[in-house]
């Protein structure tokens, strides 16, 4: 018999995959068991009915296997047979048990030989069976028959996979004798997910059927393609034994005297036949049970702990109890409180570091969205000058203006002031629509009651409008006041505290006599408009030669530094009857000049009646040409459009351009007051008017709302998916603890027979691709299964005396599954 100390193992092994079955295996649980891989035809069904001593699996030609059978053998006084889908009937006729496979394996397949891999699980009772759990898995085969789809090979091949790549299952490879073993289907796929053969049993079936003279002693003895834990030798019953009803019983005793009898076999008939394959499955299963025990164990305990919050949870929850209702209730509107207040305000436990919460994107939105779109309406500075101009003009009238009118830098701070209500506007909506999604983020936790859920969502959405709807109307509020008074007198405003502006120590001098004549533009001379590294060009040698210096253009004058430090002032040029021209460039020379002369023919520096300013690029050239027309200083000749119309009118009065500066300049300052003010207030009044009132709402308002709703008892209503999951959590968990109770029973100090000494299997060679792959440019051609990806080991332990020492769980390789590509399907012409 097995291991006698562990023999409640397979039946504890069976009872946590019936509970596991029921709630639909959902745990995952890699459960140790024995997998029959094999070619069609190779005698797989006929070793599994030896085992039982009855006929009760399909027979017939092609693919007979289209479904993986699970098949638990139990030792027990009477003989029946159970099924996990018909739960509590029991199956005393084999036949009947026949008819029952064909039946479900056609329920899923149809009737085309097509193949599933959804299993169907079948129990076995009787007093001539051990302990045993085997998957009955399809034939391999090479060819699609009748309806069979093209790629059907593949198909089985990766159904096997499934099974034989976890590391608990047991590789049990049926190979008949009168093929060649060194071509044997199932050795090699057990080759590639065994490798070091620590799971593959050979099982040598048809020694009946060898071509006489021949025999298999050399396999079945572990000398000519050996195997880590050998061959065993079977004998079948033959197609025509089948067809005459002969007894499984009567063929036993046939397959014994075969062994007794026959010279090749006889000196290792006691380790031959299906009654000793039984007992060696029988004790290596249960060996392998006891291996793998430590680390099933955790695996359980790990989907216990999964599981024990949420089943917890659920055993306090009594759909019937109006008082448990309504104790749910009030922790779910209280979880739901707690968890929008941490999405919003940011939590330390359970951080999110794939997506950003809530409050981490209202924080970008007030710093870095709402600042860009308030850059946005402040950009386009050519259309603002445009506005001046026509604002000055249209201040003065027919008269010539002498001064800078304040009424247009009024109009036109007011006209830029109402701009912000857009930008605002649009701040608030994505604020508002962030804390809608933030909410809905929460109030997924709820869609366990849906009516619950719905009413939540329902009364949050509407006072998150309702406060978007107060919060906009204040910040309107916040904008009227700033268009109701222009606060000219304001400490950082450029008319009153020119510091930004001054630029030497005069400047200062003149900033400082100022500083009490509040109410009166700056001096135009004292607004900066370029800043810059000028050459002199035309300097003659004798004279010192082209030097460059630091140049700062205002608005009246431009003046030139020894150095950017701008402590010694070399020379100041009024502005006033300037005009530039372009030079051409010098043929050696690689900078970009242009004059500057007097239109008066007046010396311009010194005693020279222009001043050839030189820069390095054309870009820099340019813009210095921009800066001087802002300042009035125009270019000696102006374009004329085909109509003849002359120079622009924005380009005829230089006094004008020079107001349009100041005015710009000012309009800049206190729209900077504006932009940071605006800046600081949007957020404070989001944050007061709609964030913390949310808040303040979810917890503390919303319970009483919905109990005002007068239907707390429907509220908690589950829906119909909520109620099965909740039965199958808590059938999971009653599953996993009865397991661990049963595991906890079972000792483990029994001793096992340890795993034979490593042999030389490398002639079983690993499946490979075909070489003539699309790549080629050739039709695919099927091939062996691809190998599954190797990780390197250490070598199995030996003692001195070379007996192969237990090896650990942890030492194994472990078994991953072979990514495939699709199969290549050849064109039919």
């Amino acid at each position: 018999m097995g291991n006698r100390g562990m023999e409640d193992l397979i039946p504890l092994v069976n009872r946590l995959r019936d509970a596991l079955s029921s709630v639909g295996e959902s745990c995952s649980l890699h459960l140790p068991q024995i997998a029959v891989v094999g070619g069609q035809s190779a005698g797989k069904s006929s070793v599994l009915e030896n085992f039982v001593g009855r006929d009760f699996l399909p027979r017939g030609s092609g693919i007979v296997t289209r479904r993986p059978l699970i098949l638990q053998l139990l030792s027990d006084n009477t003989e029946y047979g159970e099924f996990l889908h018909c739960q509590g009937k029991k199956f005393t006729d084999f036949d009947e048990i026949r008819k029952e496979i064909e039946t479900e394996t056609r329920r899923l397949t149809g009737s085309n030989k097509a193949i599933s891999p959804v299993p169907i699980h079948l129990r076995i009772h009787s007093p001539h069976v051990l302990n045993l759990t085997l998957v009955d898995l399809p034939g391999i085969t090479k060819v699609p028959v009748g309806d069979q789809p093209t790629d059907i090979e593949y198909q089985v091949r990766d159904m096997i996979m499934q099974y034989i790549c976890k590391e608990n299952c047991l590789i049990l490879a049926v190979t008949p004798a009168n093929t060649d073993l060194a071509n044997s289907d199932a050795l090699k796929l057990a080759k590639d997910v065994d490798p070091q053969g620590l799971r593959t049993i050979g099982v040598i079936t048809k020694l009946d059927l060898m071509d006489e003279g021949t025999n298999a002693r050399q396999i079945l003895e572990n000398k000519l393609l050996p195997l880590r834990r050998g061959y065993i030798g079977v004998v079948n019953r033959s197609q025509k034994d089948i067809d005459g009803k002969k007894d499984i019983k009567e063929a036993l005793r046939a397959e014994k005297e075969f062994f007794l009898s026959h010279p090749a076999y006889k000196h290792m008939s006691e380790k031959m036949g299906t009654p000793y394959l039984q007992r060696i499955l029988n004790q290596q299963l249960t060996n392998h049970i006891r291996d793998t025990l430590p680390a099933f164990r955790s695996h359980l305990q790990s989907q216990l702990l999964a599981l024990k919050k949420e089943a917890e949870d659920y055993m306090q929850f009594n759909p019937n109890d109006s008082a448990r209702r309504t104790k749910t209730l009030l922790q779910l509107v209280q979880r739901f409180a707690v968890d929008f207040d941490k999405l919003i305000e940011g939590s330390g436990d359970k951080v999110d570091t794939v997506n950003l919460s809530g409050g981490a994107k209202i924080n970008r939105i007030f710093h870095e969205r709402f600042p860009y779109e308030l850059i946005k309406i402040g950009s386009d500075e050519g259309k603002l000058r445009t506005e001046i101009n026509y604002a000055i003009r249209n201040t003065h009238g027919v008269r010539t203006g002498l001064f800078t009118p304040d009424t247009a830098f009024e109009a036109i701070v007011k006209k830029q002031i109402s701009r912000l209500k857009g930008p605002c506007v649009k701040f608030i909506d994505m604020v508002s629509q962030e804390l809608t999604t933030t909410v809905y983020q929460c109030i997924d936790k709820l869609s366990s009651f849906p009516k619950l859920r719905d009413e939540t969502e329902r009364i949050v959405t509407t006072e998150i409008r309702e406060l978007e709807t107060k919060c906009r109307d204040q910040v309107m509020l916040l904008i009227d006041i700033q268009l109701a008074y222009i606060n000219t007198k304001h400490e950082d405003f450029v008319g009153f505290n020119n510091s930004p502006q001054m630029h030497n120590h005069s400047n200062t001098k003149i900033a400082a006599r100022m500083g009490g004549n509040q109410g009166v533009a700056p001096h135009s001379s004292l607004i900066v408009i370029r800043k810059g590294w000028l050459t002199i060009n035309n300097i003659g040698i004798m004279k010192g030669g082209a030097k460059e210096y630091w140049f700062i253009l205002s608005a009246e004058n431009l003046s030139w530094f020894k150095d950017d430090k701008e402590k010694e002032k070399k020379y100041m040029l009024p502005l006033d009857n300037l005009k530039l021209r372009d030079v051409e460039k010098g043929f050696m020379s690689s900078k970009y000049v242009f004059a500057i002369f007097n239109t008066e023919l007046r010396n311009v520096y010194k005693d020279y009646k222009c001043l050839e300013l030189a820069c390095n690029s054309q870009e820099e050239l340019d813009s210095w040409k921009a800066s001087l027309l802002r300042a009035g200083v125009y270019p000696e000749k102006v374009a004329v459009d085909g109509q003849g119309n002359g120079p622009p009118e924005n380009l005829s009065d230089p006094q004008l351009e020079r107001q349009v500066e100041t005015i710009s300049n000012l309009v800049d300052s206190y729209m900077g007051i504006i932009y940071k003010t605006v800046r600081d207030l949007m957020p404070k009044t989001m944050m007061h008017l709609m964030i913390n009132s949310v808040k303040e709402f979810i917890s503390s308002e919303l319970l009483a709302q919905l109990y005002a709703l007068g239907e707390c008892s429907a509220l908690m209503d589950e829906s119909p998916e909520q109620q099965q999951h909740r039965v199958e959590v808590l059938q999971k968990h009653a599953a996993l603890k009865e397991a661990l109770a049963a595991i906890g029973e079972i000792s483990t100090s029994t001793c096992t027979t340890p795993l034979p000494p490593p042999v030389d299997s490398s002639w079983i060679k690993p499946s490979s691709l075909p070489k003539n792959s699309a790549a080629s440019g050739k039709p695919g051609i099927r091939s062996h299964a691809p190998p599954v990806p190797r990780v390197p080991s250490a070598g199995p332990k030996s003692s001195p005396n070379g007996s192969r020492q237990p090896t650990s769980q942890q030492n194994r390789t472990p078994a991953l599954v072979p990514r495939r590509l699709p199969p290549a399907i050849p064109s039919v012409k």
